[in-house]
């Protein structure tokens, strides 16, 4: 999706902070002054490098359509599968316009973010190449502090939610093949803990690869399997649709006294259920924390900014456009019904192997999805531990192990050993709390107001000096704290959903 060795914090090698770029030869570049002005941005000096930036880094390459690509790949991604629970939740009417509502802030957000990638000019300011880097330089202090708990404590629940999530995958597998080879006599129950272990072993062994940018494949891999589960999700819930003859769901939403595996829907459990809907939404629509390193690739001129602009226009139109069709579709094929993973809902028989391939698809994605989202936490870590023990063999020191069929591997004992208790700690708490909507809830309600609107909010007013109390300052204080309420409802819904099925749930000994 992103060409890692850009987006990436640096290696340590025996207590050596190597920078990682795309060329060796980029250490022996000098980094040139930047230009002054417009027409020297557009028009570079002659001494200029045709092959560098202006901040000595290799020539960007990015166009519109590359952009736009990168941010439709990096948002599909199985908080899809919970829109058609969302809609049901929310109802034929809120439901739609929630969504929209959504896109549209994430849209505004996104182009104050965009204006963030350079300090001071939006031509010839310094750039700043990550997201983090971009608070730094436009607030500073505390702010960055919180910036980066919140951003590393998204990261760690997002793993989380993706172990649960290639768990519930691997059981439909199971369960569909035990379906059709009894004919359905079978009840096929099974627990979830076997599956996540299994993946929390992948996860192990993926997490040991020191560079991740050396496995880019893996990324394009899970972009693919991305559309492949949610263009299955949507073309099942189409073929429900046509085979029920009529659209299920009600403008309101699922119904008082509705049945659920949590037991009957009452009026109180209805508006916790709404909430944590908007929590569900908002989850899929976050990208905010990689806009910065996606604007990173694009080429200039034109500045940075407009480019992004207009890219951001159109993956999240399109964006939109195919959450819209998976949930709408999805709600009228189960009604009140709707369940929290679409994919799971079609039942185990015909045509059982095409839901296998959408599951293993789900799988394949977030087997790259957990190595991408979790590379910079390792880093920051391992960064941090490496400049506070400098002497240490254990965190610096790398051994050259040769392996059959694949090279020299350099060994790390600190980072064997952080990195394989951070995976098994996350599959832990997944399988405490294997409830997926909760989950996403949680993540989206956490990760939306501070992450997609406050700092990009912030930083926006303080890169323009937009004076205190002006129209445009309340203006977007009014939309900041409007949004905070969004956030603070969908955690609320999102932890009451937690409580009702802790009431029914023995830790360690869930089954389907």
């Amino acid at each position: 999706m992103l060409p890692r060795s850009r987006t990436l914090p640096s290696r340590i090698y025996n207590g050596v902070v190597e920078e990682r770029q795309d060329i060796r030869h980029y250490l022996q570049v000098e980094v040139q002054p930047k230009p002054h002005g417009e027409s020297e941005a557009i028009n570079p000096q002659a001494n200029y490098s045709k092959c560098f930036d202006d901040d000595g880094r290799l020539k960007r390459t990015g166009t519109f359509w590359t952009a736009s690509s990168h941010i439709i790949t990096a948002v599909i991604g199985s908080g899809v599968l919970s829109l058609a629970w969302a809609i049901g939740q929310l109802g034929w009417v809120a439901g739609p316009i929630v969504m929209i509502l959504f896109a549209f802030v994430n849209l505004y957000s996104s182009n104050l973010l965009a204006h963030c990638y350079r300090s001071g000019d939006p031509l010839t300011g310094q750039r700043n190449y990550t997201y983090m880097e971009a608070v730094k330089a436009n607030l500073g202090g505390k702010k960055v502090l919180a910036c980066g708990w919140i951003q590393y404590l998204n990261l760690f629940g997002v793993a989380i939610g993706y172990t649960i999530a290639a768990s519930v995958s691997m059981m439909a597998i199971k369960r569909s093949n035990c379906f059709h080879k009894s004919g359905g006599k079978d009840p096929c129950h099974m627990s979830s803990n076997g599956y996540m272990i299994t993946f929390g072993i992948i996860e192990i062994i993926f997490s040991q690869i020191p560079d991740f940018d050396q496995v880019w494949w893996l990324s394009i891999v899970a972009a693919i399997m991305s559309f492949t589960y949610s263009s299955v999700g949507l073309g099942l819930g189409v073929a429900k649709v046509a085979e029920n003859g009529s659209f299920k769901g009600s403008l309101t939403g699922i119904s008082i006294g509705t049945v659920t595996h949590a037991g009957v829907v009452t009026s109180t459990q209805k508006l916790w259920r709404s909430l944590q809907a908007l929590g569900a939404i908002a989850f899929a629509y976050s990208f905010s924390l990689i806009l910065i390193e996606i604007q990173d690739t694009i080429k200039s001129p034109p500045a940075e900014y407009k480019t992004m602009r207009k890219a951001t226009v159109l993956s999240i139109a399109v964006t939109t456009a195919f959450y819209m069709l998976c949930g709408c579709f999805g709600y009228a094929a189960f009604g009140d019904l709707a369940p929290g993973n679409l994919l799971t809902g079609f039942g185990f028989y015909d045509p059982y192997w095409l839901l296998d391939i959408a599951n293993i698809a789900i799988i394949v994605h977030l087997v790259g999805a957990y190595q991408v989202y979790c590379q910079p936490l390792y880093a920051f870590v391992e960064k941090w531990s490496a400049h506070k023990w400098p002497k240490s063999d254990f965190v610096t020191a790398e051994y050259d192990l040769p392996i059959p069929f694949y090279g020299v591997y350099q060994l790390n004992f600190f980072r064997l050993v952080w990195r394989t208790i951070f995976v098994v700690l996350t599959t832990l708490i997944a399988m405490l709390l294997p409830f997926f909507n909760d989950v996403v809830g949680i993540l989206g309600a956490f990760g939306f107001w501070p992450l997609t609107v406050y700092f990009p909010v912030e930083m926006y007013i303080s890169q323009k000096k937009i004076g205190r109390w002006t129209s445009r300052w309340v203006a977007l204080q009014i939309l900041s704290f409007a949004c905070l309420l969004i956030s603070l409802a969908a955690a609320v819904g999102s932890v009451a959903g937690v409580v009702l099925d802790l009431k029914t749930y023995k830790p360690f000994k869930t089954s389907y």
